[in-house]
């Protein structure tokens, strides 16, 4: 990496940190296309998973106070449990299907009739959006929008959405070190500066959110990130047609 690629991926991670300190949401998504244009895949995977774990584990610990322990918990047995056949079938998508599968997702679930949105608070909608979350980050590295609609789906403020959605992604990311093994075996290779820049970064864009975060209302909070899921959804949604598109010419 030249030090001009260092600085740049820095900045994009702090910048990608900050809205998900501020949201809990998106950054992630971002930052991981970014990645995939200027690093190769293994590369992109390793940093972006080691991004993803500090940053969650920064506002985990700055909203500790708030963290639902039994949606977390819940979640961690739905991703357990679907970390177990995709060990075995080790499948991955192509990057349009994948693209697709992320946008798709969230814009079905705001389809789904008010009655049947899902509730994070309730331990059976955790555990089947953990397995479905879990599925999706093995599939595709992320979690993506799914995972985002499913905090907004119940009644908690904006310091829970963020705090008890870092502890998920801290557990969800660990998984997909794990699963993506010949992955981590390149972990010698990344650039040892920009590994240790990108945790210092994600504390960075983390720290700086949480002030505009405490000052924003919960219906503001909503709004914003509602809009920010439908707008990189339909992104996605796009940008992978159009990438199948040119692959099946």
């Amino acid at each position: 990496m030249t030090p001009l690629l260092i600085l740049a991926l820095t900045l994009v991670i702090v910048a990608t940190t900050f809205l998900s300190g501020l949201f809990g949401m998106a950054g992630g998504l971002v930052l991981v296309g970014v990645l995939f244009v200027f690093l190769p895949l293994p590369t992109a995977m390793v940093l972006h998973a080691a991004t993803q774990i500090a940053s969650n584990l920064w506002r985990a610990l700055i909203w500790r106070q708030h963290i639902r322990w039994r949606i977390v918990v819940a979640y961690m047995v739905g991703g357990a449990i679907a970390l177990v056949p995709w060990s075995l079938t080790q499948f991955v998508p192509s990057t349009p299907v994948a693209m697709i599968f992320l946008g798709v997702i969230p814009l079905l679930v705001h389809l789904v009739p008010r009655r049947m949105q899902p509730n994070p608070e309730s331990p059976r909608h955790g555990v089947t959006y953990g397995a479905v979350s879990m599925t999706s980050m093995l599939l595709t590295g992320v979690a993506g929008p799914l995972l985002d609609s499913f905090f907004l789906g119940g009644n908690l403020d904006r310091r829970e959405i963020v705090a008890t959605k870092g502890m998920c992604q801290i557990f969800g990311h660990s998984l997909k070190l794990a699963y993506f093994g010949g992955i981590i075996d390149q972990v010698a290779d990344m650039n040892a500066t920009m590994l240790g820049l990108a945790i210092v970064a994600s504390l960075i864009g983390t720290v700086l959110a949480k002030r505009l975060l405490e000052a924003m209302s919960d219906t503001q909070y909503r709004k914003w990130a509602g809009g920010l899921i439908t707008a990189i959804s339909g992104y996605y949604v796009l940008h992978g047609s159009a990438l199948l598109a040119l692959a099946n010419h």
